[in-house]
């Protein structure tokens, strides 16, 4: 039975990677897959999903306003596939994540989402909160902080390498830009250090 899938993470947890690797999987066994990446998010060229470990692959692009459920219909017009894999889905917004949620009910196509859950504020993504509420399944791609804890939080950088508190949600950057925190090392460097308490 077709899912609504979102896989989310911070930056630099290794998603697209899964993503490719996913879709690679499919491809191996004769399946098509269909590859969908926001539109402007160029840092690895237009239409690419490119990993921070060398591999990529080509993909169709979405941007504000587009129907994806008619996307996805169209391209299964033109043949068989066998999941639909978005990256950047925190891109989205809530119209798109439930056109989603119709081409996996009505089309009967997986959907696989990979994306950021909570942006450098500590605020969910738009995407990401429809996926929350939409999903059937949702997976968490680990990474971890600099202390050895799992990431859950992230921080944006300007050109100097101070961490900034305020600012767009949305910045496209990679290592330069964006570095992954626990909670706790997220609040010291944005600058919420409450009381200590023993042990901590």
């Amino acid at each position: 039975m077709a899912k609504l899938y979102f896989n989310y993470s911070t930056m630099n947890a290794g998603k697209s990677t899964a993503l490719l690797q996913a879709s690679y999987n499919y491809l191996e066994r004769g399946m098509e897959t269909y590859l969908l990446t926001a539109q402007f998010d160029n840092r690895a060229g237009e239409g690419r999903i490119a990993s921070r470990i060398g591999i990529d692959a080509t993909a169709d692009t979405f941007a504000p306003g587009d129907d994806l459920a008619a996307k996805i219909a169209a391209r299964m017009e033109q043949g068989p596939i066998a999941c639909v894999f978005i990256d950047e889905c925190q891109f989205l917004d809530e119209t798109q994540v439930w056109q989603l949620a119709r081409a996996v009910d009505d089309l009967g196509v997986p959907v696989m989402c990979y994306g950021l859950r909570v942006d450098f504020q500590g605020k969910l993504f738009p995407g990401s909160a429809a996926l929350l509420a939409l999903a059937d399944e949702m997976r968490e791609v680990r990474t971890i902080c600099h202390c050895g804890k799992k990431a859950t939080m992230v921080v944006r950088k300007d050109a100097e390498g101070r961490v900034l508190t305020e600012g767009d949600q949305v910045a496209i950057g990679g290592n330069e830009r964006y570095v992954s925190l626990c909670r706790r090392h997220w609040r010291e460097a944005m600058g919420d250090v409450g009381p200590q308490t023993k042990g901590a």
